[in-house]
């Protein structure tokens, strides 16, 4: 029972799950953590829409990571033998179940938000349960999905507050793009397993070098929009000092990706951490 408990938690990937989690609250604080009264039960009180929008954004992705380690579940045994369902800690129909689950809980609270912020979700949710049967396996689709999933938190948070996204929409942008250059190089890295498998990877359709290639012309656009927010005046200074050292983190990762795609990828995470606290202190500069 321990290690069927201990599989189930694995399967959210709690890490992933918590700072998408984190994300939606910063895309809530940038909004203002205020705004429109459009809600249903939670419209008198923007500060416990955002926590709703939080707590469904962390239900969602673990649903949205437990699915797809069901579907992937043949493709594991190559890639990741250690996760849940390869060891043998959770069956595939307990891990299906799970995941709907969690799902259900999500929805139950997105509904408690505004309109707007009710319809991002749902999108975010066909999306994830579709990922890996539709999109996955078709070069650079895939990894667009991903893309949009993660920059979309920032929406959702934003729309949970606030009907205006103008600043949320850029950290989209912002999101969406690093994502998707990290989510390239992962594809790099497992080529092995996802060429056993069948899935017509970036990678796979045109190369390594060329896939990573692409991944580095998204990161640069990235980077190259990223002091966006502070000429807008939405964030302060304080934006700057701390998004320069995440584009200069997150640049090297690029570079060392053509040699290490593994090690490339794991640097260009920590990079987009750092972007992101650069959004949270940049915000509040400005308020304060």
């Amino acid at each position: 029972m321990r290690e069927t408990v201990r599989g189930l938690l694995e399967l959210t990937r709690p890490g992933n799950a918590v700072a998408s989690g984190v994300l939606t609250f910063v895309g809530a604080f940038v909004a203002g953590i205020a705004g429109s009264d459009a809600g249903l039960l939670l419209s008198t009180s923007p500060e416990l829409r955002a926590t709703a929008a939080v707590l469904a954004t962390v239900l969602a992705v673990g649903g949205g990571n437990a699915i797809n380690d069901y579907f992937d579940r043949d493709i594991d045994r190559i890639n990741a033998p250690d996760r849940p369902i390869p060891r043998g800690a959770v069956a595939p129909g307990g891990a299906l179940a799970f995941s709907l689950a969690l799902f259900a809980l999500a929805v139950a609270l997105a509904l408690l938000l505004p309109l707007l912020a009710i319809g991002i979700a749902l999108v975010n949710l066909l999306a994830l349960v579709a990922y890996t049967e539709l999109f996955k396996g078709l070069p650079g689709v895939g990894n667009l999905v991903v893309a949009s999933l993660g920059g979309s938190t920032f929406l959702f948070g934003g729309a949970a507050v606030s009907g205006d996204l103008s600043t949320a929409g850029v950290l989209f942008a912002l999101a969406a793009l690093s994502t998707f250059a990290r989510e390239v190089v992962k594809d790099v890295e497992d080529v092995a397993g996802d060429r056993e498998e069948g899935l017509n990877t970036l990678p796979i359709a045109v190369g390594e070098h060329r896939a990573l290639v692409v991944a580095a012309a998204a990161l640069a656009l990235a980077v190259l929009a990223s002091p966006l927010p502070y000429l807008a005046g939405t964030f302060g200074v304080a934006y700057l000092v701390l998004v320069l050292p995440a584009d200069a983190v997150m640049c090297y990762a690029a570079y060392e990706s053509f040699g290490d795609a593994t090690a490339g990828q794991s640097r260009l995470k920590y990079g987009m951490f750092l972007a992101t606290a650069s959004f949270v202190v940049g915000r509040a500069a400005v308020v304060l």
